[in-house]
């Protein structure tokens, strides 16, 4: 997969100064930044759009660095298909894959909200892959720019200090039908690697939470390998239904090899 997105990263900037898509921050999305994204992810596969996949997002985002984006899945309207697996992907970032997504069957019709960064107006995409191999997708347009580059400054060392610190709660859902939702927030400044120090103008190193493994009694509830499209401060929400009362764990990495956990009690 790093070879992939090595790939990626090369030949989407050379697509992008061709298209004036890095520079052009106020230009609409372009959807033929799509066509390159496919090729490299996911070769020729077919793809199909449906409406059991659903973005729901601003058309217009306040800051490209943190765009709130709810990506859900109904069974129902699915018709039999088993989506074990979303692709969440921002077409135009210099780095189009911001995260993947391993469902279970806890999650039932799957829900989940978080913030991801876009450097330029782009489409977002969800792609989801069935237990057979099949791929489905849903898009959204939304108009955002400078949230991969730019200038960032700090204390690095209260930075560092302070990733990894992590809050973790459990609500009744909405939706009720005995349906909780987890609420996590993990402090972490997300270095993408293309961003410069305000002072030595050089970039910095690209630093990042790069897997987070949600738990329940045990099992495996939904497994995310994280992108430097997420946002600083990684924020997820996601409704899941127990059987029982038990305990809901969380552990996270970073690139740099550190881990941090943290559960919380749930009554079912």
């Amino acid at each position: 997969m790093q070879l992939i997105i090595n790939v990626i990263i090369k030949s989407f900037f050379i697509f992008g100064v061709s298209l004036g898509l890095v520079s052009e921050v106020n230009a609409e999305a372009d959807p033929k930044a799509w066509n390159l994204v496919k090729e490299a992810l996911f070769a020729e596969r077919e793809i199909q759009e449906v409406d059991f996949l659903k973005i729901e997002a601003p058309r217009r985002a306040e800051s490209g660095a943190q765009v709130p984006v709810t990506y859900s899945l109904n069974t129902e309207v699915a018709n039999g298909v088993v989506i074990k697996k979303i692709y969440a992907i921002v077409d135009a970032n210099p780095i189009p894959l911001a995260a993947t997504y391993r469902l279970s069957d806890m999650l039932g019709n799957f829900q989940l909200s978080t913030r991801v960064r876009f450097e330029t107006d782009s489409f977002i995409r969800i792609v989801g892959e069935s237990t057979d191999g099949k791929l489905y997708m849903a898009k959204r347009q939304i108009r955002a720019a400078g949230g991969c580059g730019g200038m960032v400054d700090g204390d690095d060392a209260a930075i560092r200090a302070a990733a990894g610190r992590i809050k973790l709660i459990v609500e009744e859902s909405e939706k009720s039908d005995g349906i909780k939702s987890a609420i996590f927030n993990i402090k972490h400044p997300m270095r993408t690697g293309l961003q410069r120090d305000l002072v030595s103008q050089g970039y910095i190193p690209a630093f990042f939470i790069n897997k987070t493994v949600f738990t329940y009694n045990g099992k495996q509830l939904l497994a995310i390998d994280v992108g430097v499209g997420t946002s600083e401060d990684p924020y997820i929400k996601f409704n899941f239904k127990p059987a029982a009362s038990g305990v809901l764990e969380v552990q996270a990495t970073d690139n740099e090899g550190k881990a941090f956990a943290k559960q919380i009690e749930v009554n079912s």
